[in-house]
């Protein structure tokens, strides 16, 4: 039986979170903040944040309670909306019905899983139903959106081709929160408290604000370019194995191979190749974006935009956005307790006690950051050449995963209690 050794690779190194954000106050009064919900001079917003390397974003943070922006970081750029525009498909359709009394069930049903698990099927159904990009210029009048526009000419059909902003954005909470009939109110921030980690497609969800914060988050998320390489018990992994993790030993997550083909052109906003991209608008770099409201009674709305080098793995782009994220200014956020440490492999499982034999609960896209509360000796499991009896156990997941997967400089992971 070999020895217990160092748990992972030679290149696997501690790399708990950074904060990326710094901080430059102003006291302005509130009422500096524009009607149309962006921010102002004045507004006590931070106006330098410091976005991490190869990342381009814009972010905006609005306090409810007090009136004011906490961040405001390039919050008029444009970036392709991806799926955050559900958001506005979902209103548009709701404009003139009571969604109690005057949505069919089958509508209902179509728009939960559009918003909660973002349904591709349902926005191109909404779309169309809407007439296309006549749906974006009503909402734009209605909402009194300065930096939302149609897909650039050109694209027409690709409803993930809407430019948008983070000052757009957090305008079109505002107007759900606090303007919107309480029917629509209480139906769109219900499907988005509801919020799945596993999107209809299979993608992975849980980058940005749900991984950042606990208690009431309510989420919209939205992507383009990436691949999260599956999520849920029943994703398979390149070369995976029977026995624990099933993950890819071939290389360190860092240099896994890239995302693969972007999806075919449709509903999701992928353009048909061999087209120019619009100049005005970046559809090039992969998208990652997160969205929602977090504290009781949705007090902060948060809108952070990102765009990432065109095939950038997804665990890198997840943990760049999960750590701004989580630096931000955000009144009445709940933040986890626990240390960050990133995982190797793809494939991991978390599973509901330490060890093998243990029901799998989930299955960790590769090279993801996960918050870790505590440590302790379960199933030695062996991966040569590592061997550990070391697990670590997963708050945000309620789950247990062998500590060979996560980057360590030993078996033990430094700064972590043990659990009992």
């Amino acid at each position: 039986m070999p020895s217990l050794r160092t748990a992972r690779p030679r290149w696997s190194l501690l790399a708990p979170l950074a904060a990326f954000v710094m901080l430059l106050a102003s006291t302005g009064p509130a009422s500096a903040a524009s009607a149309a919900g962006r921010p102002a001079p004045g507004s006590g917003s931070r106006t330098v944040v410091d976005i991490p390397p190869d990342v381009t974003a814009g972010v905006a943070v609005f306090d409810r309670l007090t009136g004011r922006f906490t961040e405001s970081f390039q919050a008029d750029l444009a970036f392709r909306s991806a799926s955050v525009v559900k958001l506005l498909l979902a209103l548009d359709h709701l404009w003139t019905r009571d969604p109690v009394h005057d949505l069919p069930q089958a509508d209902r049903d179509r728009i939960g899983a559009m918003l909660s698990s973002s349904d591709d099927a349902a926005a191109s159904h909404y779309w169309a139903a809407g007439g296309g990009s006549a749906v974006i210029s009503r909402m734009v009048a209605r909402l009194g959106l300065t930096g939302t526009a149609p897909p650039p000419s050109g694209y027409p059909g690709f409803w993930g081709y809407t430019a948008t902003t983070a000052a757009d954005t957090v305008r079109v909470y505002r107007y759900l929160l606090d303007e919107a009939p309480a029917p629509v109110r209480d139906f769109v921030m219900g499907a988005l408290h509801r919020s799945t980690r596993c999107a209809t497609d299979g993608f992975d969800q849980g980058f940005g604000l749900p991984s950042a914060f606990d208690g009431p988050v309510a989420v919209k998320q939205g992507w383009s370019g990436f691949s999260s390489g599956g999520c849920g018990v029943t994703a398979r992994s390149r070369g995976s194995s029977p026995d624990e993790a099933a993950a890819d030993l071939s290389a360190p997550a860092d240099e896994s191979p890239g995302p693969g083909p972007k999806p075919a052109a449709g509903g999701a906003g992928e353009p048909p190749p061999g087209r120019a991209s619009a100049p005005a608008l970046d559809l090039t770099s992969d998208a990652l974006h997160t969205t929602g409201t977090v504290g009781p009674d949705d007090r902060t709305i948060i809108a952070v935009l990102t765009l990432h080098p065109d095939g950038t793995p997804y665990g890198r782009a997840y943990n760049k956005v999960t750590a701004l994220v989580a630096a931000l200014n955000a009144p009445g956020a709940d933040r986890p307790a626990g240390i960050r440490f990133t995982t190797w492999g793809s494939g991991v499982r978390v599973r509901s006690g330490a060890s093998t034999a243990s029901t799998a609960l989930t299955i960790l896209p590769a090279g993801v950051d996960v918050l870790v509360d505590c440590q302790e000796r379960g199933e030695r499991v062996s991966v040569p050449p590592y061997v550990n009896d070391w697990w670590a156990h997963l708050p945000q997941y309620d789950g247990w995963i062998t500590n060979i997967y996560v980057t360590s400089p030993d078996n033990t992971l430094p700064g972590v209690p043990g659990c009992s």
